[in-house]
């Protein structure tokens, strides 16, 4: 007979199992929210920009400034894209192939959409800056609708004022979960979703320069809006591959080392059998892969127990430290740890053999 005790445990268990994984690393229940909730911003930002993509082409005519913006949104696709797809390949388990599994696909996503931004905003600031030196004048005409004549410009600029919000919203609400999942599409898609209000409101203004007459503001709007483009791009890029070149561990913006590479070495210097600690923390997306030098005390060897006992605080301190190698060595080795062997050779000999 199954008591309700054995049919909640099972439930329990299935709920385990069904536990969303990167690679072999089991999501807590905040990051799996969160997950399901960036999934869910990645699609409804697709849905807006479809939207987005067919009014702006419908009422773009041939104005650089709404072409620069047209352009911008067809490349915000890639980010969502990428991180949906780079999402797919994550959770695939490691393979003789992959033996560190395919956190990389966080990178290599992060990377192809910035070189799109970089390719397409090179293009539109020579093209814009081309319009601009040969002195073109957008034409910018009326229009007929219902038997009334309407400047087409109010409509370009009712088009672009429908940019504006949704993708500010959407910006917002992504950062956070960026955060939480330590994801830099993620988060290269909500830093451009938070500043595309900036082009909607640059072709506006140049959409309104040209009909009160200043023929270059549309150029100029378009220009603004390529400079843009560009610098997204080159900043995703820079990023993109300082991560996939190993460097240290960083935070998802990439502005600073991430805390946890300090937290290894004090969590592994707090044992009672280690006398001193050093790792190398590298980045593959979304989880860290830990490299641990341990010297014990005494130079006495550790147990298997130990060493075990070392691991498992380390993967203890969040969720993305679980691929954790723990060595146990004689002397800090300064040509793996070179901020060690940086500080060795600064320090006078104590009498020690440095060999």
């Amino acid at each position: 007979m199954t008591t309700s005790a054995d049919a909640g445990g099972r439930r329990a268990a299935e709920t385990h199992r069904q536990r969303t994984r990167f690679g072999h690393t089991e999501l807590p229940e905040e990051q799996e929210r969160a997950l399901r909730r960036a999934v869910r911003l990645a699609w409804l930002t697709i849905g807006f920009l479809l939207t987005a993509v067919v009014l702006l082409y419908l009422v773009m005519g041939s104005s650089q400034a709404m072409k620069a913006a047209w352009a911008e949104d067809l490349l915000s696709f890639i980010p969502p894209l990428a991180f949906l797809v780079a999402l797919h390949l994550t959770r695939k388990p490691p393979s003789p192939d992959h033996p560190y599994g395919h956190h990389r696909s966080i990178g290599v996503g992060h990377l192809v959409a910035g070189t799109s931004l970089v390719f397409m905003g090179t293009f539109l600031v020579w093209d814009s800056a081309s319009g601009l030196l040969k002195q073109e004048h957008p034409p910018i005409g009326l229009i007929e609708i219902g038997g009334q004549q309407l400047w087409s410009g109010w409509l370009m600029i009712a088009a672009l004022a429908y940019t504006i919000v949704p993708p500010v919203l959407l910006g917002r609400a992504k950062m956070p979960l960026a955060e939480q999942l330590h994801d830099r599409v993620l988060h290269a898609d909500a830093d451009m979703n938070k500043a595309d209000w900036m082009t909607a409101a640059g072709g506006i203004v140049g959409i309104l320069g040209v009909g009160l007459g200043l023929w270059w503001a549309d150029a100029a709007a378009a220009l603004f809006i390529s400079g843009s483009i560009l610098h997204d791009g080159v900043t995703n890029v820079r990023t993109a591959v300082t991560a996939l070149m190993d460097a240290r561990a960083r935070t998802v913006d990439g502005s600073e080392v991430h805390p946890l590479v300090g937290r290894v070495d004090e969590e592994l210097r707090a044992l009672p059998w280690v006398q001193e600690a050093g790792s190398r923390v590298r980045d593959e997306g979304h989880v860290f892969h830990v490299e641990a030098f341990v010297v014990p005390v005494a130079g006495i060897p550790p147990e298997l127990a130990q060493l075990r006992e070392a691991r498992e605080a380390v993967c203890a301190l969040d969720w993305k430290v679980q691929d954790v190698v723990v060595v146990p060595t004689e002397q800090l080795p300064g040509d793996l740890l070179p901020g060690v062997g940086a500080r060795r050779d600064e320090q006078p000999t104590d009498g020690h053999d440095a060999g």
